[in-house]
């Protein structure tokens, strides 16, 4: 096997120390992938699952072709949500910092003060990092020029695409240079996708990195089933018996998401919640009281499964089955990260069974277990009836009809059934051989 390291890229001084500094041992694969191209400036689209190491397959790159001579800027990257444009911004950072020679990067999202964002670009950086909707307005208020920015960076694209910004990404686009270099990065391509990909990229480098597994070989896949009970009261169990170091709970709706969140207070369990109907300042607060683990619980769409990086999960739960099971990967994403090992537990209802066969058809293995005297138990596979009524469907037609479960059963029937069966199975196989004869 070949062995790859970051010193192939003959990358500049300052960037293996900022790599030093992240403790980066080897390049990823989908870094191996996307940093030559980068390099060279070829458009490329980049798919691969999330906890992949993508932000850095950019980050090093674009540092490295930046001109710190130049006063303009010459990069744009863009990102769905707030809370992952500053974690981009900061990745940004922790590397561009090593630079003797000064790197300017800014980071520009909704909900702060657009006079001030304006003041700020009086002295153009040379990165821009932040959300579409921002940037876009301040190219439209002539606040900032980005046509001679030949790099940008859409990252997260399919989610972009589902909350409506792709839009604002084109309106930046179109004011930067024909020759440019656009490097998107997304977990699926969906069709929607494909006109806005075809206006900007001519035959683009495709990267896709398959999973080795639909998700990391440390996370115990695990079902509990809600049975007659409140599914908040078993969440509530279920938190109570892990006292995990950091869970997320996940729902489908915002509105959802503050209920579960309310009722698990309720039962005083100091719980955060993030959705994208919080207010700016209220979102702010709260992902900085999660990096400062003041929340032991964290309630929450399926924002932060992509939009948002938590670090320290060790515990995933779902309150609900997301519609598109492609987020039960994202979500059981958050944990297990960095080699760590982590617990992804479903509460779910008779109605999720279709999906949980999916799951597992996408080589997901699930444990079964309940919540019995405050411990998690293991409990018997819930399929096992099925399992054996297939079983028995694949006998002998004539021992079936021997065979076949009688309706009033006496004790030690399910031996005695056993022994018979392969008595009569016996019996059959000499029968068919003395008339293969």
């Amino acid at each position: 096997m070949a062995n790859h390291t970051f010193e192939q890229y003959g990358l500049k001084p300052f960037i293996y120390k900022g790599i030093e500094a992240l403790r980066f041992k080897e390049p990823t694969p989908i870094q191996r992938n996307m940093i030559p191209l980068i390099l060279k400036g070829e458009s490329a689209i980049g798919q691969s699952q999330t906890g992949t190491g993508k932000t850095h397959s950019y980050v090093l790159p674009i540092l490295n072709r930046i001109q710190t001579d130049k006063k303009e800027v010459q990069a744009v990257i863009t990102a769905p949500t707030r809370e992952l444009a500053t974690q981009i911004y900061q990745a940004f950072q922790k590397v561009a910092k090593e630079s003797e020679e000064e790197i300017s990067v800014r980071h520009f999202v909704g909900g702060t003060d657009k006079k001030r964002d304006a003041e700020r670009l009086k002295n153009p950086p040379h990165i821009m990092v932040g959300t579409p909707g921002r940037i876009a307005d301040l190219i439209g208020d002539n606040a900032i020029s980005v046509h001679k920015a030949d790099m940008l960076v859409v990252d997260e694209a399919d989610l972009m695409l589902d909350m409506g910004f792709i839009n604002d990404v084109d309106r930046i686009a179109s004011g930067m240079p024909e020759q440019l270099g656009m490097f998107v990065f997304s977990a699926t391509i969906p069709q929607k996708l494909k006109p806005f990909l075809k206006k900007y990229m001519e035959n683009p480098e495709y990267v896709h990195i398959e999973p080795k597994q639909a998700s990391a070989a440390n996370i115990e896949h695990l079902l509990i089933p809600a049975k007659s009970r409140d599914k908040v009261n078993v969440v509530y169990d279920l938190l109570k018996a892990f006292n995990p170091y950091l869970a997320v709970i996940f729902t489908n709706t915002k509105q959802k998401a503050d209920e579960v969140a309310d009722k698990l207070a309720e039962k005083g369990l100091k719980t955060g919640r993030i959705h994208g109907d919080l207010p700016p300042r209220e979102r702010k607060k709260m992902m900085k009281q999660v990096h400062d683990l003041e929340y032991q619980y964290i309630v929450a769409t399926d924002l932060a499964a992509r939009g948002i990086d938590i670090e320290g999960v060790s515990h995933v739960i779902n309150y609900e089955l997301p519609a598109d099971l492609d987020f039960y990967i994202h979500r059981a994403g958050r944990t297990a990260r960095a080699g760590a090992s982590g617990i992804c537990a479903t509460v779910y209802l008779p109605a999720d069974e279709d999906a949980i066969a999916k799951l597992e058809k996408r080589d997901i293995t699930f444990s079964n277990g309940d919540i019995r005297d405050g411990e998690v138990v293991e409990t018997a596979d819930r399929n096992r009836r099925k399992k054996r009524e297939k079983k028995e469907d694949n006998l002998n037609p004539k021992v079936r009809a021997v065979t076949s479960r009688p309706q009033k059963v006496k004790p030690g029937y399910k031996k005695k059934r056993k022994m018979e069966v392969a008595k009569i199975e016996k019996r059959q196989r000499r029968i068919d051989a003395r008339n293969k004869k």
